[in-house]
């Protein structure tokens, strides 16, 4: 019983020596360099978000069940109406083709609107409703209904850094006038390479001229071989030397006759990832308006 005692009593005291060695230690400050952190959440990634958007119902029962899906964490907001289809007694499984046109509010303001499926540059994350027209069709024949669904779709992934931009330096042409016009064109990441392809064009009808004595640029050649007509109211201009902290410049002289043309410019442009096949991008740049 005695030796029962001492043990208890050995084991105890080796618990409080234990005890106060913790508490000594959590009392103490943490060494330099050993700080934990919490981690800084990941980026989202690419991601497509869909949701039931509504019933559309045909005069002898037919049925389509219409979702409105939206994509985020790339470039470009991307918009389709996927569809499930029937008809009453029957067993056949209908395979179903959607169309029509979408828009995608924000805070009550239309921030993007397009074709089904479509899609526009990403506004960023937020709370959209998203309203689509569409027309649904099925396969084998049996349903064809028409109609207008909507839902609520909340998107969280970030909107990317543009990678490229272009500028001008006038923003309108006047009416039987020839106007310089000085755009420029800018890389502002170093992923991808200098090559990007800036095109601007201005309305056939109006019978505007575009021009330039600019190597890298052209009139698009147009017909078959051998003709050489060319458009004389588009230009085209491929740029290798696109660097961060070194923009193009390309200058053009537009001619307008007694009626106006605005001129739109938009920049395609690389992304290399391995031999990927669909690795580049698309930007929308200035319009030039006329008055």
């Amino acid at each position: 019983m005695a030796a029962r005692r001492r043990t208890l009593r050995i084991l105890t005291g080796a618990a409080a020596a234990s005890l106060a060695l913790v508490s000594t230690a959590w009392s103490r400050p943490a060494p330099p360099g050993h700080e934990v952190r919490a981690q800084a959440p990941a980026a989202e990634g690419p991601a497509t978000l869909c949701a039931p958007a509504g019933t559309l119902r045909g005069a002898d029962g037919e049925r389509a069940d219409v979702g409105l899906c939206a994509g985020s964490g790339t470039p470009v907001m991307a918009v389709s109406a996927p569809a499930s289809c029937g008809r009453p007694g029957t067993s056949v499984r209908y395979a179903c083709l959607t169309s029509g046109t979408w828009t995608a509010k924000r805070q009550g303001r239309t921030v993007a609107s397009g074709t089904l499926p479509g899609s526009q540059p990403y506004p960023g994350p937020g709370t959209y409703e998203v309203t689509a027209t569409v027309h649904v069709r099925s396969t084998p024949s049996g349903v064809d209904l028409r109609g207008t669904v909507r839902t609520t779709l909340t998107l969280s992934a970030p909107k990317q850094r543009p990678t490229h931009r272009v500028e001008v330096d006038r923003t309108a042409l006047r009416r039987g006038a020839t106007t310089t016009l000085t755009y420029r064109v800018y890389r502002d990441s170093e992923q991808g390479d200098g090559s990007a392809r800036f095109g601007l064009i201005g309305e056939e009808s109006k019978g505007v001229r575009i021009s330039t004595a600019d190597a890298r640029c052209v009139n698009p050649l147009i017909g078959r071989a051998p003709a050489e007509d060319r458009l004389t109211y588009s230009v085209d201009c491929a740029l290798t030397d696109l660097q961060p902290g070194r923009p193009a410049t390309v200058r053009v002289r537009v001619t307008q006759g007694s009626s106006c043309s605005s001129v739109v410019s938009k920049l395609g442009y690389w992304m290399p990832r391995g031999q990927a096949l669909y690795t580049g991008g698309m930007v929308e740049g200035p319009t030039v308006g006329c008055r």
